[in-house]
């Protein structure tokens, strides 16, 4: 090696490493890079006997984080979806599970390992039930609503303190959870695909009140809220029309639930595109401008809705046919800000296997218009065309998941490759939580995890087993990120004089080396 080389090797060494930047809305975000990976066994079985129900909603008690060493653990709340249903929906009861997690990080580009920094652990399982008259108890149930809504007893009419809930054949209220969070009273908010709903439950899974929810994405079918997902039990009927006239999508209800820091916003997303905004002719082409929602939380006992966006989904090619990646999950980040997971229909033994589409967007709000209320309301994009008087929240990617420079380290890769395992089709949690590193205060963790489906050759669910001929491992997934203010104007200034000295520096030293 030149000594010229070495006296750029040395100066440059005081300079951290470089990592890509995306500014959006007064922050600075840096994805460092991957640095753990984790699992729970396919086949694990909870408190209850069932299959444990993976990760459709994921919420990380701050509380119990905590650093010694190397090493972070933790708790986490998961909801499971609606049960094992690869034919038709079946009488799963719905729960949360509480997870303990033990992570110790890889070093950012650290390479050749395996997937095992992070190990988690099954604490407990906690299933929904409501209180019936006399006294009794009855179990939520996954199973799909009967069609037809209140006037064929799928669905139960509202109250004065209730809203109008979907409800299957066996008069169990029909929950398909995909998000989770803890109020400040230790209450949970559970987010439903059915409704769409959103349901409150105390600790012990008792169920205590629901959410007032948009006309705009209440789904219609014969002039009627209609609840079925065209997703029968055996022996049950399906709905005609298969898919709603307006509202949300058949299985593209609420699929993201978060809080905001502070405590005082609830957000909540659809899926993908309400139906009135969808061109019919081609739907999977046009259902990306999706509808988020915010609820003032201030005070758990009269939490209100306070605005309605549109947020624009992506878009992408596959096998020449335009799609849309429908949102999997959000996490509030400030009250107007917060990350999304868009994501296609490909992975291990699913689709192409190769995931064309998998990655966390910064979404910001601030300048988008507030729909709620406005004579647009009801229709946002007519024949999937967004209104041009609608200004649609500003977004940003954050970090692509099917990146294999990153994935390949742990062992991992999307699509086929030899000698590495390929990452599942459904990534639907996120968890953002602080490093606890002096030297670094804006350095966090974000854990993505996956719902596999309750794919697994040993289930059993609903009094049932079951063989999927497949065992997808539940997993999690961590990165490296810092989020940091913009900096003031005096301190860039500072920042670039800072870095004319470094190249000052460099530059002598250079010249030393070539003179000598």
């Amino acid at each position: 090696m030149s000594r010229l080389v070495l006296a750029l090797t040395a100066v440059l060494t005081l300079v951290p490493t470089a990592h890509a930047q995306t500014v959006v809305g007064g922050s600075v975000f840096t994805v460092q890079g991957m640095v753990g990976a984790g699992r729970l066994a396919a086949n694990l079985r909870d408190s209850h006997g069932e299959t444990f129900g993976s990760i459709s909603g994921l919420w990380a008690n701050a509380a119990s984080w905590t650093r010694q060493g190397d090493t972070y653990t933790g708790t986490f709340l998961a909801a499971p979806d609606r049960g094992y249903n690869i034919a038709g929906t079946i009488d799963y009861a719905p729960r949360l599970n509480t997870l303990q997690m033990s992570f110790t990080p890889a070093a950012v580009g650290a390479s050749g390992l395996l997937p095992t920094q992070i190990s988690l652990g099954l604490l407990d399982a906690t299933r929904l039930y409501e209180t019936v008259a006399g006294g009794g108890t009855q179990l939520f149930s996954g199973l799909d609503p009967v069609p037809g809504g209140v006037a064929t007893g799928g669905a139960r009419p509202a109250t004065a303190a209730l809203p109008e809930l979907p409800q299957a054949f066996n008069g169990k209220l029909s929950l398909d959870a995909e998000g989770v969070v803890v109020l400040a009273d230790g209450s949970r908010l559970v987010s439903d695909e059915y409704g769409p709903s959103i349901y409150r439950f105390a600790a012990d899974g008792r169920f205590i009140g629901a959410l007032e929810v948009a006309a705009s994405v209440r789904p219609i079918r014969n002039g009627v809220t209609d609840y079925s997902s065209n997703n029968p039990t055996t022996g049950q009927a399906a709905p005609s029309p298969a898919n709603p006239t307006a509202g949300r999508a058949n299985n593209q209800g609420f699929e993201g639930l978060s809080i905001s820091p502070d405590g005082k916003t609830l957000f909540v997303g659809l899926q993908s595109a309400a139906r009135q905004d969808i061109n019919l002719s081609s739907a999977a082409a046009t259902r990306d401008h999706t509808r988020v929602f915010t609820y003032d939380i201030s005070s758990p006992d009269n939490i209100r809705l306070s605005g309605e966006y549109v947020v624009k989904l992506p878009r992408f090619v596959q096998n020449g046919a335009t799609l849309v990646a429908a949102q999997s999950e959000l996490l509030a980040l400030s009250s107007t800000q917060f990350l999304m997971l868009p994501r296609d229909s490909n992975g291990n033994a699913v689709g192409t296997q190769t995931s064309l589409l998998r990655q966390v967007e910064i979404v910001d709000l601030a300048e988008a218009t507030n729909i709620l209320g406005a004579s647009f309301e009801s229709q946002v994009a007519p024949g999937g065309v967004l209104n041009p008087a609608i200004v649609p929240a500003a977004k940003q990617v954050l970090l692509d998941i099917n990146d294999r420079s990153q994935l390949n380290r742990f062992g991992l890769t999307n699509g086929l490759q030899a000698g590495f395992e390929n990452l599942s089709e459904k990534w639907e949690g996120l968890a953002l939580l602080p490093a606890l590193d002096p030297d670094r205060p804006d350095d966090y963790f974000l854990f993505i995890a996956n719902d596999n489906d309750f794919a697994t050759t040993d289930g059993f669910h609903a009094g049932a087993a079951y063989n999927d001929g497949k065992d997808l491992d539940t997993m999690f997934l961590a990165y490296r990120v810092t989020i940091s203010a913009v900096p003031e104007p005096g301190s860039a200034l500072l920042m670039a004089v800072g870095g004319l000295l470094l190249l000052r520096v460099v530059r002598r030293r250079v010249g030393a080396v070539s003179a000598s």
